[in-house]
């Protein structure tokens, strides 16, 4: 039987279909998230199955996830994002103990037991100066592709200090950056720097081993690199970063379906 996840995030809808007995993934795809959430999230489930010669009814158990998996009204059930991350990092890399995910609008810190559970999280959804949207409106005022903001970070000599801990604030400290000659590259790596500083923030001072990165801004260039040098520790990027809920939702769902 077949079992899907559907991870209804602020910027994207992610799917993924698993077989409920090996718990492989069958297929997967990714959205950008838009006004009419269900009826995006249900083009994005019929256009998966077709995709792979499947229908609905070979679908058993759906479970929905994530900022807007509430009003997926087609699945069978919700769980909370916290849980299905948990679930499906600890699939991917059973050895993970904290999880970093970065996401659209907001960020999390998961800490994980021994056997992959949830034991206690924290997480910023109230200011996106720590997010991936941060992360756009800087490339948006540098002038350059999302993508490229690592590359240039890379280059940087002196990393820029962003002080502001509020987007809009943290956008006008840029513009008086470059007014002042800051260069882009140094621009960029800081305010990578200070999105790995507000991770660190919330980690507090132990972070249990291994950590592993996962969301959409876990693709950007050099981010791993900004959290290395904030936590003193390595970082595991995710296989399939921005998945990892949706996933996780579709092993829950194998496990809702056999009781």
């Amino acid at each position: 039987m077949i079992c899907a996840g559907i991870d209804a995030g602020s910027r994207t809808i992610k799917i993924v279909l698993i077989d409920s007995d090996t718990k492989s993934i069958i297929a997967k795809d990714i959205i950008s998230q838009g006004i009419e959430q269900s009826k995006l999230a249900l083009e994005l489930f019929e256009n998966t199955l077709n995709n792979n010669s499947l229908k609905k009814q070979d679908v058993a158990f759906v479970v929905a996830t994530g900022y807007g998996g509430n009003a997926i009204n087609f699945a069978d059930t919700t769980i909370t994002e916290i849980t299905c991350h948990g679930v499906g990092v600890h699939h991917l890399v059973p050895a993970a103990k904290t999880i970093i995910d970065i996401g659209g609008q907001d960020s999390k810190l998961l800490r994980l037991d021994d056997n992959g559970k949830v034991r206690d999280f924290v997480m910023n959804d109230r200011c996106a100066a720590g997010t991936g949207r941060f992360l756009e409106i800087v490339a948006q005022r540098l002038d350059i592709e999302l993508n490229s903001l690592g590359k240039m970070a890379s280059k940087s000599k002196e990393p820029s200090p962003i002080s502001s801990m509020c987007v809009v604030f943290a956008e006008t400290e840029i513009t008086g950056l470059l007014a002042c000659g800051a260069s882009r590259n140094d621009i960029a790596a800081g305010v990578q720097d200070s999105i790995a500083k507000r991770i660190a923030g919330m980690a507090g001072r132990s972070v249990a081993l291994p950590i592993v990165f996962t969301g959409g801004v876990a693709l950007i260039p050099e981010m791993d690199n900004a959290l290395k040098l904030a936590l003193g520790h390595d970082i595991i990027i995710s296989p399939d970063p921005q998945i990892t809920g949706a996933l996780g939702a579709a092993i829950l769902a194998t496990r809702k379906l056999n009781g």
